[in-house]
């Protein structure tokens, strides 16, 4: 999951940021043993199939192929990946669009060199009874969002079914699970496709005995609102790309991810067991239906895996200038400046990982079907 603060916090009830520093490129995180450079990764939540290609990019070599040690930091609720990467206590660092740009417009300087998440993986979801079938129907209604900048492709929604985010629904502060949609305390909640659907298909439905249908729910789809961002993107310093060192590495670092990306693809379940040998708290048919749902985020790439779409960054970009939540705050205050983004790099790595044999495109990617249990166990 995604939901950490910006740099302070972004909740429900407003906007709140604090300012961050830069890293001293002159320092380098970066340290040479057995050879190999080490380089640590911030993920932004804790260990899950979000971060397969990650993972297995370390278990399987692909790093070390590179002549990398590359060490993956976990997330958590008070970790900020972004903030961790500009105060260079991480060479690189994996967060949503929106949040990491709200992070530069503070001060932190960070350039997303691979936009690995071609597509947004949130929804929100109500139960099918409620005739909840689109942001228009909201109106009225209990609405939840975990806050912390994750509520925007909510806000922008419902803006353009002309909706008042303040006026026209109750919102409703969310936790981390579904419990509150279950227990009937909020009408329409907020949902990863990867992880908080999945656990009201793993809930047991008191009328039947038996665990809740698909059929059960309507899912509002950002996707098809035309309101969704973009999402898990690798951050690199931006000071330290002006070095030729940390230009290649971030290449070879790309190219890694790729193939483990590429790896999760072709090899789901083997990357399911990677991530449960991880820690995971998830249990493992949740973890093979979350490794599912990301690569559908990912594949097909028309442009190849980490390449920043331009239409898709300009959505992006508008939405977190132009909608505002209920006490009328933004994302972002105005255009982002300097280096936000480039494809310079991921474009090298794209071309060293074809010359490797790696489909970069997945043109053939079919998911498979999960069969979810209890509690997905």
């Amino acid at each position: 999951m995604k939901r950490v603060p910006l740099i302070g916090v972004v909740v429900a009830a407003g906007l709140a940021l604090s300012g961050c520093g830069t890293a001293d490129s002159a320092s380098p995180t970066t340290t040479t043993t057995g050879g190999l450079s080490t380089v640590k990764l911030q993920l932004q939540w804790f260990y899950q199939a979000q971060f397969a290609g990650y993972i297995a990019a370390v278990d399987k070599g692909f790093y070390k192929e590179q002549g990398l040690d590359v060490q993956l930091l976990e997330g958590g609720v008070d970790i900020v990946p972004q903030t961790v990467l500009a105060q260079g206590k991480a060479d690189y660092a994996v967060a949503w669009v929106p949040k990491a740009l709200a992070s530069r417009e503070q001060g932190a300087g960070i350039t997303d060199v691979g936009q690995i998440f071609a597509r947004s993986g949130t929804y929100q979801v109500a139960f099918a009874s409620s005739n909840i079938k689109s942001p228009a129907d909201f109106k009225g209604k209990k609405v939840g969002n975990w806050g912390f900048g994750n509520e925007f492709e909510l806000f922008a929604g419902m803006t353009k079914a002309g909706l008042n985010p303040g006026k026209d629904v109750t919102l409703v502060q969310q936790q981390f699970d579904m419990q509150a949609l279950l227990k009937k305390e909020i009408d329409v909640a907020q949902a990863m496709s990867y992880n908080e659907y999945a656990q009201l298909l793993e809930a047991t439905n008191p009328a039947t005995g038996a665990l809740y249908k698909p059929e059960d729910f309507a899912i509002i789809d950002w996707k098809d609102v035309g309101t969704s961002m973009l999402q898990d993107a690798v951050w690199a310093n931006t000071e330290k790309l002006k070095d030729k060192a940390y230009q290649d590495q971030t290449v070879k670092f790309l190219t890694a991810t790729i193939k483990g990306w590429a790896y999760c693809r072709d090899n789901a379940e083997s990357c399911r067991d990677m991530v449960v040998a991880k820690g995971s708290k998830l249990g493992k048919t949740h973890q093979l239906w979350q490794m599912n749902e990301v690569n559908k985020l990912i594949w097909p790439s028309s442009q190849g895996i980490g390449v920043v779409n331009d239409a898709d960054w300009s959505r992006t970009v508008d939405i977190s200038l132009n909608t505002k939540n209920q006490t009328g705050d933004t994302v972002l205050k105005k255009k982002p400046e300097g280096l936000d983004h480039t494809n310079d790099y991921i474009n090298k790595a794209l071309e060293a990982a074809k010359a490797a044999g790696v489909d970069v495109n997945g043109s053939a990617y079919k998911p498979t079907t999960v069969t979810l249990t209890a509690g997905g166990a």
